[in-house]
């Protein structure tokens, strides 16, 4: 762990944003800091940055300042892609301003609105993309219908669809009327208009889906077709997420 030609450690909290120097000691006096998967507590330690992994309270600390994650919130009728050879809007153009090759994390269907990913991160990428990880996403649906209570039930307990069972990880119905209702879903897959899917399939077809959440990070107020860069923390949560 301790390489004598690296940087002292609080040097290099302090430079990941995680307050000064004299702050950054305190926290690894107090036993809060891991430098690959190792409690440190002595000030003298020295590290190499670009390799060290290093968590402050079970969080990663994203060292290398050329990483960038964005969050997208993806317009109705913008393909998840960066070229498309029918023409029709991309993702791209949302992002001609940044310098950084990036690519999107997941998908998210033409008419499907909402949060999506963008980082030149690969192994970030490849991990929230992995189902093995399990990210989490959340949406809000609006459907066809007036949703029954026990609909919850079914979705949770697994909906067979042509290629394999479905089940949801979290499931809310917001509103309601005869008509139409307002429901918020949470799942782990990714298969291809998953969502859609699994309404068509249970009687109430989708008329607007927006994803509001990966994992830690939500779309919050971020209007269609602006992006954001994600903070160090909120990069380092998700780094946490897919364990990195």
């Amino acid at each position: 762990m301790h390489d004598p030609d690296g940087v002292r450690l609080q040097k290099v909290l302090a430079s990941a944003g995680l307050g000064s120097r004299r702050a950054c000691e305190e926290l690894i006096a107090a036993g809060r800091v891991t430098v690959d998967d190792q409690v440190v507590v002595e000030l003298g330690v020295r590290v190499d940055p670009e390799t060290a992994v290093i968590h402050v309270d079970g969080m990663r600390v994203q060292l290398d300042s050329s990483r960038v994650t964005l969050a997208l919130n993806k317009p109705q009728g913008v393909v998840s892609t960066m070229h498309d050879p029918e023409g029709r809007p991309t993702v791209a153009q949302f992002i001609q301003n940044r310098e950084e090759r990036l690519f999107h994390v997941g998908r998210l269907d033409a008419d499907s609105e909402g949060l999506l990913l963008l980082t030149n991160d690969g192994e970030l990428a490849n991990r929230l993309s992995h189902p093995s990880h399990g990210v989490l996403k959340t949406y809000l649906v609006d459907v066809e219908g007036r949703v029954p209570a026990s609909l919850e039930r079914r979705l949770r307990a697994g909906v067979e669809l042509e290629d394999g069972t479905v089940s949801v990880d979290g499931f809310k119905i917001v509103q309601t009327t005869p008509q139409a209702s307002l429901v918020e879903v949470v799942l782990h897959e990714g298969r291809n208009r998953v969502v859609r899917r699994l309404f068509d399939e249970v009687g109430h077809p989708v008329t607007r889906l927006v994803r509001t959440r990966i994992g830690p990070i939500r779309l919050g107020d971020l209007r269609p077709g602006r992006t954001r860069v994600l903070s160090r923390t909120e990069v380092g949560s998700l780094m946490t997420s897919v364990g990195m």
